[in-house]
């Protein structure tokens, strides 16, 4: 019961925070994090290019990349599965490769910048492989990162939850946006880890 509860509670959160986005498009121009840029970056094409390509296709990856770990809509339904799959896939593609530009221009210095530079690497690279495994028929090796894959994607949710937690004890936040820059993803990673330890163990 707990479990499944959990599960609805992830589900929520994923769903809010990829609709996240859309304030950036309606809302002005110093809205959020864009509060935090300069005159000069915000007029920046390629920027503006990079971070409306990351926020947009990162939400809609973040938007039906849980539906795949449903197990009766993947077993019942394949054909819905693999369609969500490339449409998840061709997302993160793009968001990521976006992510890992504009990480160059984080703000928070360098430590900051690693972090998103490596998340946008990490989650690339897990859904690569996920997906290269499915196409030769490793469907377990799919399985396993595509977790790590949706767990990087969820750091957008995490990222949320504890900006405001680390800003309640460090009132600097700067320092709190280099912290979270890591901290949203990294555990994000072992507690797939984990679950994917605990499936091989039953096999």
């Amino acid at each position: 019961m707990k479990k499944q509860i959990l599960k609805i509670v992830l589900v929520v959160l994923c769903v809010f925070t990829s609709l996240y986005p859309i304030k950036y498009f309606f809302g002005p121009i110093n809205v959020g994090l864009l509060a935090t840029k300069t005159q000069e970056l915000l007029a920046d094409s390629l920027w503006n290019i990079g971070f409306y390509g990351h926020i947009t296709f990162g939400g809609l990856a973040l938007l039906v990349g849980w539906i795949q770990f449903n197990k009766r809509i993947r077993r019942k339904y394949i054909k819905i599965h693999r369609v969500i799959g490339i449409i998840y896939a061709l997302s993160v593609l793009i968001s990521s490769i976006c992510g890992i530009y504009i990480a160059f221009f984080a703000t928070g210095g360098i430590l900051t910048r690693l972090g998103f530079i490596f998340l946008g690497m990490v989650w690339l690279g897990s859904t690569i492989y996920a997906y290269a495994s499915v196409i030769v028929g490793n469907l377990l090796e799919h399985q396993k990162f595509m977790l790590y894959s949706y767990a990087t994607c969820v750091a957008a949710v995490s990222l949320r939850l504890w900006l405001p937690i680390l800003l309640m004890f460090i009132e600097d936040f700067i320092i709190a946006y280099s912290i979270v820059a890591w901290l949203c993803w990294v555990p994000n990673l072992f507690i797939a880890y984990l679950i994917n330890r605990k499936l091989n163990s039953k096999l």
